[in-house]
């Protein structure tokens, strides 16, 4: 669903020009970024997100010392999308030696500054050749090289020649976190030291179906990350139907085959008989996650502000959500990554408590987000919130109004943008018929 109408000024939130890409008001004005050169913000943002790129790039760059390059793999690859089935991919490097496991692990990085991560992403060189995504059960050398990586337990060291010495360009996407300058590579020579023993073993057994694979992995407590990185090299699944998976695709599919195995136990546990939150605020981001008393359900709802990052325009707010009921979904959801995301996180937590809910997740995206960082802040900051005690609440009306006190948006924009509250604000459960009475505080303020 979306939802996009005029609105009046929000509190904080200067009414701008329009975006173009990070930039806002680029589009209208080009002389804009000239004009300003970081020194006025013109564009509204607390930091300029050129800047940021930039400097993360004028650390790497002289590192990289032309076409040549010796250092470690945190270990990270990176699988393209653009011609597909013929995809680029490669290694990602850095210029430094040792452990740089930091650099490509999103676990980690709750609590970290924008910058922080641009930083570790843009720390990365990216090498790159042309392949065929079926050529991943009889792979070329650099295939099998990074196959291998795929599956290590820690850095690697490598050295690399490159075509011509690596450059770099501001890419923005919302699915994979962003990436350094990259180069074609002309020799690779890689030294894997030690590999992650469950990778190892599930990348052997091609009797084993991808979701099977998957499953397992994760049961064992390998990251989400780590089973994303294996999946989209090609390593995972039964012979004849082993494939490269491009990596924002591979992040997507793995969220959504973890979450569907763990809601698969979800449906079996008992209800929650209670209204339970978690807030939290990160990255000029504010979440509010809600479990709903009855059987399970699930909603994910983004609000994006004038000049934020994907919102183009000066004056309004833009709603979009998607939604499933208790037996899920059969289409890809409009919001994206984010949606599923969120939803394994959630479906964590259910498991965690023991109970099957209803789950609605809000987040209210501010300026200060100057880029995309990928979705893997969105799984990992819904269990940041999911880590914090939980609020227990009686009614929906206090539902409501913990929902209006913790954003800058209006409660009747939410209520109106929400399949999930408005079931529950409007249809009564079987139990709540055993007795008499009405349930007490049933309506929501609006």
């Amino acid at each position: 669903m979306s939802d996009a109408v005029a609105s009046p000024p929000i509190p904080g939130v200067a009414p701008l020009a329009a975006l173009s890409w990070s930039i806002p008001g680029l589009r209208e004005d080009p002389t804009m970024c000239v004009r300003c050169r970081s020194a006025q913000l013109l564009c509204g943002k607390p930091v300029c997100p050129i800047l940021v790129r930039y400097h993360a790039f004028e650390r790497t760059l002289p590192l990289v010392g032309g076409r040549d390059l010796s250092g470690s793999s945190p270990p990270g690859v990176f699988v393209g999308r653009y011609g597909y089935p013929k995809v680029s991919f490669g290694p990602l490097l850095s210029p430094e030696h040792g452990s740089t496991e930091l650099l490509d692990s999103p676990e980690d990085w709750v609590g970290r500054s924008v910058a922080e991560v641009v930083g570790f992403r843009t720390g990365l060189v990216r090498g790159t050749s042309p392949i065929r995504v079926t050529d991943a059960e009889r792979p070329i050398r650099l295939l099998e090289d990074l196959q291998l990586l795929g599956i290590a337990a820690e850095s690697a060291e490598s050295e690399t020649v490159f075509r011509r010495p690596p450059r770099g360009h501001i890419a923005l996407s919302d699915s994979a976190p962003p990436f350094g300058p990259s180069a074609p590579i002309e020799r690779f020579r890689l030294d894997v030291r030690r590999v992650d023993p469950h990778l190892d073993r599930l990348s052997s057994d091609t009797a084993a179906n991808a979701r099977v694979a998957v499953g397992e992995l994760y049961q064992r407590g390998v990251r989400v990350s780590r089973i994303q990185r294996a999946f989209s090299v090609g390593t995972l699944g039964r012979r004849g139907r082993r494939r490269l998976v491009p990596t924002r695709w591979s992040i997507t599919a793995v969220d959504d085959l973890l979450s569907k195995q763990n809601l698969e136990k979800v449906r079996l546990l008992p209800e929650l008989s209670e209204i339970r939150v978690h807030r939290l605020t990160a990255l000029d981001n504010r979440w509010l996650i809600a479990f709903l008393p009855g059987a399970y359900r699930y909603e994910s709802i983004e609000t994006w502000y004038p000049n934020t990052l994907w919102n183009p325009s000066p004056s309004q707010l833009v709603i979009m959500g998607d939604h499933e009921g208790h037996d899920g979904r059969t289409t890809y959801a409009s919001i994206g990554g984010c949606y599923y995301a969120a939803r394994l996180a959630t479906s964590e937590a259910l498991l965690a408590m023991g109970r099957q809910a209803g789950v609605v997740v809000l987040r209210e995206v501010h300026p200060g987000e100057i880029l995309p960082l990928g979705v893997w802040n969105v799984r990992e900051y819904v269990r940041a919130a999911m880590g914090r005690p939980p609020e227990r609440l009686a009614t929906l009306a206090e539902l409501g109004a913990t929902i209006a006190s913790t954003f800058a948006i209006p409660l009747p924009r939410w209520l109106r943008a929400s399949a999930v509250l408005h079931d529950a604000r409007t249809q009564r459960r079987l139990d709540e018929w055993v007795t008499d009475g009405v349930p007490e505080g049933r309506p929501v303020a609006s």
